[in-house]
C-alpha cells in the first residue's frame, strides 16, 4: 500500500475543524496533520478537558480521516528566538504572558513539553480507530520549529566567528535537551521542519543541530524540500544523509529563478507573490521540486510515514490547489519494492 496522503491544517486554521474536515475528505485526502492553533488541536484542552481527545477522534472518524502527527510550529518558534511583537501575534496568551523575552521562551518550552504529553494522549485515544488503517511509521510525532538565537547572524558581518555561532547551537541544545527528555518519557518524536529562521536550515546546520543535542534519539526532522530547493541545497541528498531521523514528510513545492533579477534568495523584504521575487511557494507539482526523486529517495530509506501536503501558493485558490496537489501526490507515490525484479530468471523461483 502506498503512503497515506494527509493535509497539514496550519494554513487552514481560519476554518473550524467541524467545517474543514469534510472539505478535506472531499478534496481526496486520507487524513490530516493537525495544527496546534485555531481550533484544530488545543494542547491544554487535550491535557485538562475530559473527553477532548476522544472528541477529536470522533470528528475524524465521522469524515473517514486518519491522523499520524500534530504540529506545534508557532510555540516552537519562541523557544530559542529573540522575542518581539511578532511572536505575540502567533502565541497563546498563556505562553506570551507579560511578554518578557526569557519568560516567553521558558513558557514556550513548557508548552512544547505539554504538547508531547498531549500527543501521546491523543495517539493512545485513537488506537482502536487506527487499528485497521495504514500503520504509517508507527511513531507518535510532533512537528515544529525551534527558533534560533543566531539567525540574525546569517551573514558574517560584522565578522562572525565560529565561537559566536557555536553559542547559538549551545543555547539550542541547553533549551531542547530537557524538552527531548520529556518526549522520550512520553515515547514521542520531535520533528524539526528544517527552514530558514530555525537553528537548522540546510544539511550542514541540521547535522550540527543533531550534535548540539548530543544525538538525542527523540530529535529528528520533518522533511520539506521546498525550504531547501530555493536555497540551492540538495534536497534529495538531505534524505540520504539524515534519513534515519526523518519522522514526517511535507510535500510542498517552490519555484526559483523566476523573478526579474531585482530580488535574490533573501527575499528583498518583498511580500510573497511579488513578481520581482527570485522564489515563491507553488502548488505541489507546479514548482521546481523533482518529486519523483523525492519519492524514490524516501522509498530507499524505508520511510513509511504519511506524505503530508503543506499547501501554499498565493496565486491560486487554496481548495483548487489542495485538491490538485492531493491528486498529484497520490498519482506519484508508489509502494516500495519487496522482491528483486530479476529474481524470476532463477529457475528455483519459477
Amino acid at each position: 500500500m502506498s503512503r497515506p496522503v494527509t493535509l497539514f491544517t496550519g494554513q487552514w486554521a481560519d476554518l473550524p475543524a467541524e467545517e474543514l474536515f469534510p472539505k478535506i475528505k472531499a478534496m481526496g485526502f486520507d487524513g490530516v496533520e493537525l495544527a496546534c492553533w485555531g481550533d484544530h488541536f488545543d494542547v491544554q484542552k487535550a491535557l485538562n478537558e475530559p473527553g477532548y481527545v476522544e472528541g477529536r477522534w470522533e470528528l475524524l472518524k465521522k469524515h473517514g480521516l486518519v491522523c499520524y502527527a500534530i504540529s506545534a510550529h508557532l510555540v516552537g518558534q519562541a523557544i530559542c528566538d529573540p522575542i518581539d511583537e511578532r511572536h505575540k501575534a502567533i502565541l497563546p496568551e498563556h505562553v506570551w504572558g507579560d511578554g518578557e523575552p526569557e519568560g516567553v521562551r521558558q513558557r514556550a518550552a513548557q508548552e512544547m513539553i505539554d504538547t508531547a504529553k498531549a500527543a501521546r494522549k491523543f495517539i493512545d485515544a485513537g488506537k482502536a480507530y487506527m487499528a485497521d488503517k495504514p500503520a504509517g511509521s508507527g511513531k507518535a510525532v510532533v512537528n515544529g520549529f525551534t527558533g534560533s538565537s543566531i539567525w540574525g547572524a546569517l551573514y558574517a558581518f560584522p565578522p562572525t566567528s565560529q565561537e559566536y555561532i557555536q553559542k547559538g547551537f549551545d543555547d539550542f541544545g541547553s533549551r531542547f535537551k530537557p524538552i527531548l527528555d520529556a518526549f522520550e518519557k512520553e515515547d514521542v518524536y520531535f520533528a524539526l521542519e528544517v527552514h530558514p529562521t530555525e537553528i537548522a536550515f540546510d544539511i550542514a546546520s541540521a547535522q550540527r543541530a543533531v550534535e548540539a543535542v548530543g544525538g538525542h534519539p527523540r530529535f529528528g526532522f520533518n522533511y520539506d524540500p521546498s525550504h531547501l530547493g530555493y536555497q540551492g541545497v540538495d534536497y534529495v541528498k538531505f534524505i540520504y544523509q539524515l534519513g534515519d531521523r526523518i519522522h514526517n514528510a511535507h510535500m510542498k513545492d517552490v519555484w526559483w529563478g523566476h523573478g526579474d533579477g531585482s530580488v535574490g534568495v533573501f527575499g528583498g523584504h518583498t511580500d510573497f507573490c511579488d513578481a520581482r521575487r527570485y522564489w515563491d511557494f507553488r502548488s505541489v507539482g507546479r514548482g521546481d521540486i523533482n518529486f519523483e526523486e523525492v519519492i524514490v529517495a524516501l522509498n530507499d530509506i524505508g520511510y513509511a510515514g504519511p506524505l503530508s501536503i503543506e499547501w501554499e501558493d498565493g496565486r491560486m485558490d487554496r481548495f483548487h490547489g489542495a485538491t490538485e496537489s492531493c491528486a498529484f501526490v497520490k498519482n506519484l507515490d508508489f509502494p516500495r519494492n519487496t522482491v528483486a525484479f530479476d529474481a524470476a530468471f532463477d529457475k528455483s523461483n519459477q
